[in-house]
Parts: structure tokens; C-alpha cells; sequence
């Protein structure tokens, strides 16, 4: 169960960090209260999944989900850059995050 929290909070995180984007800084009502709404339910499932899990592998995985998947929607949404060296960088925080699961306890 705790996994399943911090999944849901990883994905939260990215809810949010788009819709921080799309809020144009603060300026868009609508995007910001998902904005907020995100955020908060993507802290408390972190929260809950740190009763279990140690900090550093909640942490690391948590804004490993979020940066990836913020990453992964830039590209497919948002018409960022593709680029071989960010695809790489993508590829090697996947790589910390099944490393970070596969040694926890």
C-alpha cells in the first residue's frame, strides 16, 4: 500500500507541476486551484507512504515520477524539445528509480 501512495502522489506532483504551467503564473483561476488541489493531495500520499517507507527511497522516487512525467508531458503535450541528451537524462532518473526499489528493504 505504501507504494501505491507514493505512485499516486508521483503522478500528483505532475498534475501539479503542469498546472502550474498552464496557470501562467498565478494569472489562470482554474489551473491554479488544480494546481493547489494536486499539490496538496500529492503531499499528504507522500506523507502517508513515508510511514513505511525510508525518506531518502519516498523522496527520490516521489520527485523521480514527478520529474520524469512532468518531462514525458513537456514533449507530448507541450511541444518541447526531444533532444538525445534529455531523453538521456530521462532514461538515467528511471534508472535511479528502479536501482532506489529494486536495493530498498
Amino acid at each position: 500500500m505504501p507504494w501505491l501512495c507514493l505512485l499516486l502522489a508521483g503522478l500528483l506532483e505532475v498534475v501539479w507541476a503542469v498546472a502550474m504551467k498552464q496557470s501562467q503564473g498565478f494569472t489562470r483561476p482554474g489551473p491554479t486551484v488544480l494546481m493547489v488541489v494536486a499539490m496538496l493531495g500529492s503531499f499528504g500520499l507522500l506523507a502517508l507512504a513515508m510511514r513505511s517507507l525510508p525518506l531518502g527511497t519516498a523522496y527520490a522516487v516521489w520527485t523521480g515520477i514527478g520529474a520524469v512525467g512532468a518531462f514525458a508531458l513537456g514533449i507530448l503535450v507541450l511541444g518541447e524539445a526531444a533532444t538525445p541528451g534529455r531523453l538521456a537524462a530521462a532514461a538515467l532518473i528511471v534508472s535511479g528509480i528502479a536501482l532506489m526499489k529494486l536495493s530498498g528493504s
